[in-house]
């Protein structure tokens, strides 16, 4: 048997394993890919198509997390709320530093068209994620307010500009709140996949 003919099998091998070697990388990039950069301390969080200043609307001024989110208390989403909701509270507000970004929500208003907001805090399209149970478990077992509750996973929102994510929501995150915050019990098996997977 000739040398080429001996080293055909090596070549196939080594394709073979660059091959999965590749997909295998594939797969982990764009599991943690899916994390926004900022988790890591790099980059910043998407540009949003009006200025919402956390540090006045929750810091400065008191409003509440479901306020502005509505559903956050009663379902799986928090949502956000619509543009008449924004009008409302400035109706009477006043302010050259508001001016520019009231005008913007009264075009939308005017205009007929929402304000398309950005996502920011981003899980996988395969995991669930129903904020009700986890509001109430905070704020009814643990004793936090609504703000503490939205700050175990969304950070210190009053004191954000502009809203960022800071954790990184991965399994292994969540997993470690559950334990830490003694979530888990006999009704509520974390290990059961399809409680958080589809």
């Amino acid at each position: 048997m000739s040398l080429k003919m001996k080293l055909i099998p090596l070549a196939i091998g080594g394709l073979i394993s660059t091959a999965v070697l590749v997909l295998v990388l594939i797969f982990l990039l764009r599991a943690w890919w899916s994390t926004p950069l900022q988790v890591f301390g790099f980059g910043e969080p998407p540009e949003q198509p009006i200025a919402f200043p956390h540090t006045v609307h929750a810091q400065l001024n008191g409003i509440n997390c479901a306020f502005c989110h509505r559903n956050v208390i009663q379902g799986d989403s928090a949502s956000i709320l619509p543009v008449e909701g924004c009008l409302l509270c400035h109706e009477t507000i006043q302010g050259e530093v508001a001016e520019p970004e009231i005008a913007k929500v009264i075009d939308h208003f005017t205009n007929n068209r929402p304000i398309d907001w950005k996502k920011i805090h981003r899980l996988p399209d395969h995991v669930q994620f129903a904020h009700e149970p986890h509001v109430r478990f905070l704020t009814e077992v643990q004793g936090l307010s609504i703000e503490g509750a939205c700050s175990t996973c969304h950070g210190n929102v009053k004191e954000m500009v502009e809203v960022e994510q800071t954790r990184s929501l991965k399994m292994g995150d969540c997993v470690d709140c559950h334990r830490d915050n003694q979530a888990l019990t006999e009704n509520s098996d974390i290990t059961d996949c399809t409680t958080c997977h589809y």
